[in-house]
């Protein structure tokens, strides 16, 4: 999402678009254009800008469900292939998971029942041909608000009916044995999506097979580790051997450190072991390709997330999920280790099934 801006924030979430969602607007303008003209162009446009409305509609379905079991949502982020709704978490009863997920496509098949009682029809051959007219408009945007509510009901684990089929499981059995069924689940129909994205020439529906593969992957995983996580503290999982600099060092000292020692992160302390910031490599590689190499690590140096040594891993992993590491501090504030996706990885390849002691 690093390619994203915010426009605005609506029921107290931030919303967002990625920067390729224009590239979106751009190819179905010109495409337009070079079929019928400029007529054509702009209602393809002003199409896809009431489609997407839509979807944020969706997503804030989704955000405002969360809300009522406490759950918030940060952002909400508008990609070429649909909306994103950042909550902070999933709801792990299995009742609210559910409420959350179909909150999404109910809204859509609100906005189509509304589009219909204004005259709209629902042909979904409407949706191969852009009508000239304001009842065509609505029709086509009928017809998908109703093909979108479906297709999200797919049980393709993350799309809605995957975590809805996520949370049906969850009630015969545990959480991560439900989270990765439905994950493998919803992988199976991403060879499917893709083949029918192949086989059609559809690259929307291409896109969608690969994001669904690996955030399938991905939130099963996340969900494995939370689960062992779950009595951990950040003491079991930090970094307490490690070389610090100091502000004033400049980035060759950085740079010399990297290679001596297998750190990626560098903290950077304050002459009372007070944490200054972080100095990750991407950040010393890029002062050093800029040729800052005498500059201080002070000006490359990034602020992280700073957790007492009984916090909750997995709040750990919560910061982690926004910061790429997080000092673990003690009473004083002074820097006791720290906390990588790395280790964390590590740790629960350690605690994971087939690791007793």
């Amino acid at each position: 999402m690093h390619w994203s801006f915010p426009i605005g924030r609506l029921f107290g979430s931030e919303l967002r678009i990625h920067a390729t969602f224009f590239l979106l607007l751009l190819w179905i303008g010109v495409a337009a254009w070079s079929a019928g003209g400029m007529a054509a162009a702009v209602q393809n446009v002003l199409f896809i800008l009431a489609l997407f409305a839509c979807v944020v509609a969706h997503e804030f379905g989704h955000a405002l469900t969360a809300r009522r079991f406490g759950i918030r949502t940060p952002d909400i982020t508008l990609l070429p292939i649909g909306g994103l709704a950042r909550l902070e978490r999933m709801p792990e009863k299995p009742q609210q998971e559910i409420a959350v997920a179909i909150a999404g496509p109910l809204v859509n098949v609100a906005i189509w029942l509304v589009l219909v009682l204004l005259g709209a029809t629902s042909d979904m051959g409407a949706l191969a041909r852009l009508g000239a007219g304001t009842g065509a408009f609505l029709s086509q945007l009928a017809s998908i608000n109703l093909a979108l509510a479906l297709f999200n009901m797919i049980p393709a684990f993350p799309m809605d009916g995957g975590r809805v089929l996520r949370a049906l499981l969850a009630l015969r059995t545990d959480r991560v044995s439900a989270t990765r069924a439905a994950a493998v689940t919803g992988q199976i129909l991403a060879f499917g999506l893709a083949f029918w994205g192949l086989s059609s020439g559809n690259f929307i529906l291409i896109l969608i097979a690969i994001f669904v593969f690996f955030a399938g992957q991905a939130e099963s995983q996340d969900v494995s580790s939370r689960a062992v996580a779950h009595d951990l503290l950040a003491r079991d999982a930090m970094i307490t051997s490690f070389e610090a600099l100091r502000p004033e060092d400049p980035l060759s000292t950085a740079g010399q450190t990297l290679i001596r020692t297998t750190q990626h992160e560098f903290p950077v302390l304050a002459p009372d072991g007070r944490l200054a910031g972080f100095l990750t490599r991407d950040a010393l590689f890029r002062g050093i390709a800029e040729q800052h190499g005498t500059q201080p690590v002070s000006g490359f140096m990034t602020e992280v997330p700073q957790l007492p040594l009984a916090a909750p891993l997995q709040s750990v992993l919560d910061a982690l999920a926004e910061a790429p590491v997080v000092a673990v501090i003690d009473a004083q504030d002074r820097v006791l280790g720290y906390v990588t996706r790395e280790n964390v990885g590590e740790l629960m390849v350690l605690r994971g099934p087939g690791m007793t002691g």
